[in-house]
């Protein structure tokens, strides 16, 4: 018996508020088919790198049973039976129970399972269809972690089995560190989100795509640590391949950047000042003159990989050449059971993040806003924020504070959880002579000082150090004077 399946194709405009699906395909399914098989092809045009799914269907209450699969124009791509009623695949990663790998334009089929159907039954079912949603290129997470603003707390730069991190198997033997004992870590140290950042792969995006349901409080970044012969650096919110093969003549870093830049993705210096040499190749930040820093949002202040060092003088010199720089920093993390405290321990340091909830878009956007301090301690509690006004304007840490030459410039810091601490005032790099060391007494404590507004531009940020005076906390800085990004 032939049962013919009545099935439509609409073409509709995809928006970033409200995406809609690309085609619909859709039709009725009766009892006469019951335990059949058949197909709902659709064409896919060319130059698409993802395709979602989203598959609905009726009268299951009257235990209507469709199951899902796909297949690309020559090859099987996976089938989820009906435990998915969504479904996502790409170049990079795919939803379990599918096949990442290459979009090939041509006809696709949708394979649907009839397991069970009434013989009086008539389920009709949609199944709508998406070509690069941009929800699914830059994260993993279908829905935000958690709502709210506050200070997010995570670490953005570490390793696993896809690049070059290892640790000890069951046996005793250094393996590669399978992935899922670093995101199992960085979930037992209380952590909110993570980027792992293996260098210039994007094979980890399909396990990650796998956990993150599973790590339903931990935000899972995509990111990549861009590994270059001239420095290294991260680039997050992109699962899309990027090429890093910066060579003359071939490809610049400029373009590296503004390609990231095209697909969402955000990009920040990694340990520019580390020693440059045969143990570390091409660690040292030596770019082309001509590299636009500005399409940079931020630097590794503090990497912690080795020894946890510094490349603040690094910063500064980007910030006294105006471009606006937030400060991050990483574990550069290579063996996911080391233990807290020791070099390259998952969340030492950790960078805390303001966001108005957890999510890639939001933790991206505290980021490119300057809204971000370094906790040395990785506390789970330490917070660190300043403000500054002059002449009825005001403006928070990441912002741009527009005053007159001579103006009086009244500098507000808060921060809490560190007790018998002090709060010291940097501008333009160095530490203020004019402003003496600000003791912070209580679990939540304001000091406040103020500074005569020289000509030209500046930026101020704020180090919390403990009674030995050990840097604990660093701020991202506040501009004075700066255009505006």
């Amino acid at each position: 018996m032939s049962i013919a399946v009545a099935c439509e194709q609409t073409n509709a405009q995809t928006t970033t508020a409200d995406p809609a699906p690309n085609l619909v395909l859709s039709g009725d399914v009766t009892g006469a088919q019951n335990k059949t098989y058949f197909e709902v092809p659709f064409e896919v045009p060319a130059g698409k790198h993802r395709i979602s799914v989203d598959f609905r269907y009726t009268a299951r209450e009257q235990r209507a049973v469709l199951d899902l699969g796909i297949a690309d124009p020559t090859r099987f791509r996976g089938a989820s039976g009906g435990n998915k009623s969504h479904f996502t695949i790409s170049e990079t990663d795919a939803t379990p129970s599918y096949l990442p790998g290459a979009i090939v334009p041509g006809t696709w089929r949708l394979l649907i399972s009839v397991p069970n159907m009434r013989p009086q039954v008539v389920s009709h079912y949609t199944a709508e269809i998406r070509f690069d949603a941009r929800s699914e290129e830059t994260g993993f997470a279908d829905r935000p972690l958690a709502i709210g603003k506050r200070w997010y707390r995570g670490d953005l730069h570490m390793h696993t089995a896809h690049s070059d991190g290892s640790c000890l198997s069951q046996s005793g033997r250094e393996v590669p560190c399978p992935l899922f004992l670093t995101v199992q870590t960085a979930a037992a140290r209380g952590l909110d989100f993570i980027a792992i950042t293996d260098h210039n792969t994007d094979s980890h995006f399909d396990d990650i795509r796998e956990l993150q349901p599973f790590y339903d409080r931990l935000l899972l970044i995509p990111g990549r640590e861009m590994t270059t012969f001239h420095g290294h650096f991260n680039v997050f919110g992109v699962t899309q391949f990027l090429d890093w093969r910066v060579s003359p003549g071939r490809l610049s870093l400029n373009e590296v950047l503004r390609d990231a830049l095209a697909k969402g993705g955000l990009a920040s210096v990694n340990h520019a000042q580390a020693p440059e040499g045969e143990d570390c190749m091409g660690c040292g930040w030596a770019p082309a003159a001509d590299t636009d820093m500005g399409l940079f949002s931020a630097v590794e202040v503090i990497n912690y990989g080795v020894i946890m060092f510094s490349s603040a003088t690094y910063w500064d010199s980007q910030l006294r050449e105006g471009h606006r720089l937030a400060a991050v920093g990483g574990s550069d993390n290579h063996n996911a059971t080391t233990p807290p405290g020791e070099p390259g321990s998952i969340g030492w340091p950790t960078t805390v993040i303001e966001a108005e909830e957890l999510s890639v878009a939001a933790i991206l956007h505290g980021i490119r806003s300057g809204r971000t301090f370094v906790d040395l301690t990785a506390s789970r509690d330490k917070t660190l924020d300043f403000a500054a006004e002059s002449g009825g304007a005001s403006a928070r840490m990441g912002e741009t504070l527009h005053v007159v030459d001579g103006a009086q410039i009244q500098v507000s810091i808060h921060a809490a959880a560190v007790q018998g601490s002090t709060a010291h005032l940097y501008v333009d790099g160095e530490e203020s002579s004019a402003v003496p060391a600000m003791h912070l007494e209580g679990a939540d404590a304001s000091v406040t000082t103020t500074l005569t507004a020289a000509p030209g531009r500046h930026w101020l940020r704020v180090v919390v150090r403990d009674g030995a005076e050990k840097d604990q906390l660093i701020s991202s800085p506040l501009y004075i004077n700066f255009a505006e990004k």
